[in-house]
């Protein structure tokens, strides 16, 4: 028996509460996508992900995964007392509020 070991993609729509499509499935599913995509950000196995919304919404979602990405190797090389980590905490919370703005999500990480 031969198996299938292609992983599906994940669908992430950035679109879904101006849908009315937010439920705890999708919050479920949402936060896991990120959390599978920040471990491949750090050298984790990689999962196909396909990010559906307007230009706006993407461009804001990739800003606030890149900031995210900055502020945990900042921590991880300075500490968190460092001005370095302060100055990539407030880039990521500023990225935050925009993201949440654009697609009114919550991020799911603090």
């Amino acid at each position: 028996m031969e198996e299938n070991k292609e992983l599906q993609e994940v669908v992430i729509d950035l679109d879904a509460h101006a849908k009315g499509q937010v439920n705890e499935s999708y919050l479920r599913m949402f936060g896991w996508a990120i959390q599978k995509i920040m471990g491949t950000m750090f050298g984790g196995t990689s999962i196909p992900v396909q990010v559906k919304g307007n230009q706006n919404q993407v461009r804001d979602f990739a800003r606030v995964l890149g900031r995210e990405k900055k502020y945990l190797d900042n921590y991880k090389k300075f500490g968190l007392d460092n001005p370095q980590t302060y100055k990539s905490k407030f880039s990521l919370d500023s990225a935050v509020k925009k993201f949440q703005r654009s697609t009114g999500l919550k991020w799911p990480f603090k």
